[in-house]
Formats: C-alpha cells, structure tokens, sequence
C-alpha cells in the first residue's frame, strides 16, 4: 500500500490510451472539488438544510477518497478495484438515501424511513459484494436478492410512504425529491446492469462490444454523486429564498 503513495511512479503506469484510469483520475478530482464546493458552501444555509448539505458533502469526499485508491490499484494491476468500490459504495449510498429522509423531514417523515431505505441499500449492496466476489457460482441468488432491494427502494420513493411525504410538502421539495428518484431509477439502474455484465454465466457476451465496465461505473458515479448533491444544494438555496 505504500508504494500507492507515489504518485509519479503511478503516473508513468498509465497509458495515454487507458480510458479507465483517465476516468479513475477525473472521478476522483471532480468529487474532490464537488466536497470543497459543499463544504465551504455551509454557513451560507440555516440549521434546517445544514445538515443535508453537509451529507452531500461527505457522500463525494468518501467518494473521491476512495477512487484516490481504485485508480492506484488499477495502475498497479490492471484489475477492477471490485473490494474498494464495495466499500465506498456501502458508505455513500446509504447516505444517498439518508437525503431522501433529510429533505423530507418538512413533511414530518420519521427515522423508520430513514432505516428502512438505509437498511435496503446495505441489502442491495452486501449481497451485490457477495454474488460478484465471494460467492461467484451463485451469483444468480445473490443478484437476485440485491435487485429485489434495490426495487423495493424504488418502489418507495416513487409510490410508497415516501413519494407521499413529497406531495405533502409541495413546492421546491416535491421537485427535488421527483428528480433525486430519477437519479435512482435511471442511473443506480446501471449498477445492477454492471453486475450482469461482470459475472459468469450472465450476459458475459457483450464484453465483445469492448464496453468496459469500470469507465460506467466511474462516469456513473460521478453523475450520480455529485449530482445528487447539487440538486440538494439548490433546494437548500431555493428554501433560503423563499
């Protein structure tokens, strides 16, 4: 792990050619930024929308962290940083979905949203780790097991307890709450979609085309991340306003 550190060793590791560490590279960069913006844009906002802003910040510098370290281990064996990704992924969407009840909290929703979508996402995720590292020849069960989570949750975002809440509050809340859940349905969707890529036995034939998987998931998670964090910060900035 030391050797990671070194930053012009791994530089000359890369290829000009090598679109997945480019992607490493300016994911991590752009969620660093993305953290510095939330973060210094803090006492611009009340106690009330503080927090929220405070989770996106954390959601994207535990983001770029992360991806500090799946670049360099990409560098130094050209393989899917599968372990690091997990990790950052089990502390980050959880958070995305603390969002969903931070912002909701105007409407009177309660911590049993906040668990229940938290415990979802660690379902969806766990389970995710285990179908495509651990447990490789049963990763039908555990894909399974993981897109159920993962549809539950958006379930409850579009039609359940919470796209309720969303109406109740109206207004700037009710906007931004319908675009966090297109940012589940359109691009988490592409998480599960990788996982089918990635794992024997499922639609290994379309690594054919020359789609690589990992340049998805660091573009997606950049759109998604940072995304999430700026829709939230725009509601803040609305609610100061109004």
């Amino acid at each position: 792990m030391t050797n990671f550190m070194f930053i012009p060793g791994l530089v000359a590791r890369l290829s000009p050619t090598d679109y997945v560490g480019f992607t490493f590279f300016v994911g991590c960069m752009a969620m660093m930024a993305a953290s510095a913006f939330f973060f210094l844009s803090l006492n611009q906002f009340d106690k009330k929308w503080r927090t929220s802003v405070l989770v996106s910040g954390l959601i994207t510098f535990i983001a770029a962290v992360h991806y500090f370290y799946m670049r360099d281990y990409w560098a130094a064996f050209q393989e899917s940083p599968t372990f690091f990704r997990y990790i950052d992924w089990t502390l980050t969407v959880p958070l995305m979905c603390v969002e969903f009840f931070l912002i909701l909290k105007v409407a009177g929703a309660k911590q049993s949203l906040m668990w229940k979508m938290i415990i979802l996402s660690l379902v969806m995720l766990l389970t995710g780790y285990f179908g495509e590292a651990v447990d490789r020849p049963n990763a039908w069960l555990w894909g399974l097991i993981s897109g159920i989570a993962y549809f539950v949750i958006v379930y409850e975002i579009w039609l359940g307890n919470a796209s309720k809440l969303a109406a109740a509050a109206g207004g700037n809340v009710l906007a931004a709450h319908k675009i966090l859940c297109w940012f589940v349905l359109v691009g988490w969707s592409i998480y599960p979609l990788g996982y089918m890529l990635g794992t024997d036995g499922w639609y290994n034939g379309i690594h054919g085309l020359g789609l690589n998987i990992d340049v998805v998931y660091n573009i997606a998670d950049a759109i998604n991340k940072i995304g999430f964090g700026l829709v939230v910060y725009n509601l803040a900035l609305k609610s100061q306003t109004t």
